[in-house]
């Protein structure tokens, strides 16, 4: 079976184009006691000219 080696760059590259979601659950426990626990959810993509910004009506100068 052949390898092929693709850089760094293009995965993430190809990844961004369609977007990535990560999720997670962290739980430190001790003695079955729930110490810590962190939920993790992030999308992650890459920026496009053709899509607004959500953001852009925002005047930076204008307080909140």
């Amino acid at each position: 079976m052949a390898q092929r080696e693709i850089a760094l760059v293009d995965l993430l590259d190809r990844l961004l184009a369609g977007g990535v979601v990560i999720t997670g659950d962290l739980t430190l426990r001790i003695a079955d006691v729930d110490l810590v626990r962190i939920d993790l959810n992030a999308l992650v993509s890459s920026v496009s000219a053709e899509v607004p910004s959500p953001f852009q009506d925002v005047d930076p100068e204008e307080p909140a």
